[in-house]
C-alpha cells in the first residue's frame, strides 16, 4: 500500500484513500471503478459498463457478482473515509496499518432490478461506527437513475 508523504491533513488523506481504491485495489482497477466523492460519512464510486461485466449475454445486463463487489466497494470506502477522519494528525505508518486491517465480514445485497447502463454509480453511506465494527448502507444506481441494487455492510475496524 503505498503511502503519502509527510502531511496527514484529512485532504492528503482522502487523496490517499481515493488512489488506494482506484489504482492498488487490482479488482477495483478490473472494475473500472472511480471515485466520485469522499466525504467522512458518505462515498460514491462510479464504474462504466463493459462487456467483461456482463452477466447475461442475451440481455447485456450487470452480473450480480459485479454489483455485490461495487456495493461492497462503496460500503468499505465509506467506512475507511470516516475512520481517517478520527486518524488526522497521526504518524503515517500507524494510519496504513489501521486502513489495512478494515475488512468486509458480512454483506447483504437485495437486487431490485436488472443492471442495465453504460454506467453505475454506487453509494455507500456510514450508519454507525464502534470501536470493533462499522456497518452501512449503500444503494447502486444505473446512469439513468434507476435503483439497481440495495445493501447493507459490516465491516472490521478495531
Amino acid at each position: 500500500m503505498q503511502q503519502p508523504h509527510g502531511a496527514t491533513d484529512l485532504a492528503c488523506l482522502f487523496e490517499f484513500l481515493r488512489r488506494l481504491y482506484e489504482e492498488q485495489l487490482p479488482f477495483n482497477r478490473v472494475l473500472g471503478l472511480v471515485v466520485r466523492s469522499l466525504g467522512e460519512k458518505q462515498v460514491q464510486v462510479a464504474i462504466p459498463m463493459q462487456a467483461c461485466l456482463v452477466g447475461n449475454p442475451r440481455y447485456g445486463i450487470l452480473h450480480g457478482g459485479v454489483i455485490s463487489a461495487v456495493v461492497d466497494a462503496a460500503g468499505g470506502l465509506a467506512v475507511t473515509a470516516g475512520i481517517l477522519n478520527q486518524l488526522v494528525g497521526q504518524p503515517m505508518d500507524q494510519i496504513a496499518r489501521k486502513v489495512a486491517r478494515i475488512s468486509t465480514i458480512d454483506l447483504r445485497v437485495d437486487y431490485l432490478r436488472p443492471g442495465k447502463g453504460t454506467e453505475f454509480l454506487a453509494t455507500g453511506v456510514i450508519m454507525r461506527t464502534g470501536s470493533k465494527v462499522a456497518v452501512t448502507r449503500m444503494e447502486l444506481h444505473s446512469d439513468a437513475g434507476v435503483l439497481i441494487a440495495v445493501g447493507t455492510g459490516t465491516y472490521i475496524v478495531g
